[in-house]
């Protein structure tokens, strides 16, 4: 495609070409596992830009006034800190929003239920939302077709000016999977370039610290069991005590799968940047690391889906001290990339 640029006088023009440009976007997954990136959605620059353009822009709402970015925030850890975000009618969803960081490293589904099996077709599910942004997809093709802007853009990152939702959710897919969380303390003091204070390491070592419930004394949180590995999660579904059965209001997995097995389990979530994404848990009812650490210390509820290392632990809870709870949300604190809230690759580009 070529457009043309007037230069001096009015009869003279210089041409340039918008061109397809599928250069790879650069970026650093230092501390984390090599990530799995889709084979048919490659992260490129011009891509990660449109998907940037299309998180923030406001258009993708039937009235104007909503994007991704208003329940995403990224001064929040890309989480929203309503309980339940509001959407354009004035009406709440019915669960927290989930944090939009290291998406590559999420490899169980989508949602809280992981009713989406990617993150593309998660991408379009908010926009059409009658709680949410509550329009349509035809309707948004239809703004983004009446902008030169998006239509060099799609151009630059797809070869072609043709605009639909595919390419939508592919450029929404890759700047999320682009936003990457790994300069915590944590992953400082991995690197060598931090010392935990003596509190932050006391609570290293009992989030690391299996329960014992024969040996209390040096039992620990055993937090770890469900929030593994360099991003803390596990890629699981599980149900964590915080109803008994008849008090169970949302189903969580089960509403996904049909199967009564899963019912009140929810997707066990990252800890990164935990400090930054209160409240807590699907329907945000804790809003304190503290309550959480409270939770699990001794205030679980049985159920018959209840994980079976946390029923080990209902009966006594985690034998956790006034100094542990202190320490291990400490450590909790050390998770947060305070970069991260101000990083300009993923900031408003408008």
């Amino acid at each position: 495609m070529v457009y043309f640029i007037s230069c001096k006088k009015e009869s003279e023009f210089i041409p340039y070409e918008i061109k397809h440009d599928t250069s790879l976007y650069n970026f650093s997954y230092q501390g984390l596992t090599p990530p799995s990136i889709p084979i048919d959605n490659q992260l490129t620059n011009q891509g990660v830009k449109l998907g940037r353009m299309l998180f923030y822009d406001k258009q993708l709402s039937k009235d104007g006034t909503l994007s991704c970015s208003s329940c995403h925030k990224q001064e929040t850890g890309f989480s929203d800190t309503n309980r339940f975000s509001i959407g354009i009618l004035g009406l709440p969803g019915g669960r927290q929003a989930m944090a939009t960081v290291n998406m590559l490293w999420n490899e169980n589904q989508f949602f809280w239920d992981g009713r989406s099996n990617l993150l593309r077709d998660q991408s379009l599910m908010p926009i059409q939302d009658s709680l949410e942004m509550h329009e349509t997809l035809p309707n948004v093709i239809a703004k983004l077709k009446s902008s030169y802007v998006y239509k060099n853009q799609f151009m630059r990152a797809f070869g072609s000016e043709t605009i639909n939702s595919v390419k939508v959710s592919l450029a929404l897919e890759q700047f999320m999977n682009s936003i990457v969380s790994n300069n915590s303390k944590f992953d400082k003091e991995e690197r060598g370039e931090y010392a935990y204070t003596a509190s932050e390491q006391r609570g290293k070592n009992l989030f690391y610290t299996e329960y014992n419930a024969f040996f209390p004394n040096t039992s620990g949180a055993d937090c770890a069991h469900c929030h593994s590995g360099a991003n803390f999660e596990n890629d699981n579904y599980m149900n964590n005590g915080l109803d008994s059965d008849a008090n169970i209001s949302d189903d969580g997995r089960e509403d996904a799968t049909g199967d009564p097995a899963d019912k009140g389990k929810f997707k066990v979530t990252s800890l990164r940047n935990i400090e930054l994404t209160p409240p807590y848990m699907h329907d945000g009812r804790f809003n304190t690391l503290e309550q959480v650490v409270n939770h699990y210390n001794g205030h679980l509820e049985f159920s018959t889906t209840i994980d079976p290392a946390l029923e080990a632990t209902r009966a006594t809870g985690l034998f956790l001290t006034a100094q542990d709870k202190t320490d291990l949300v400490n450590f909790l604190k050390a998770l947060t990339d305070t970069e991260l809230a101000t990083d300009e690759r993923y900031s408003s580009p408008f």
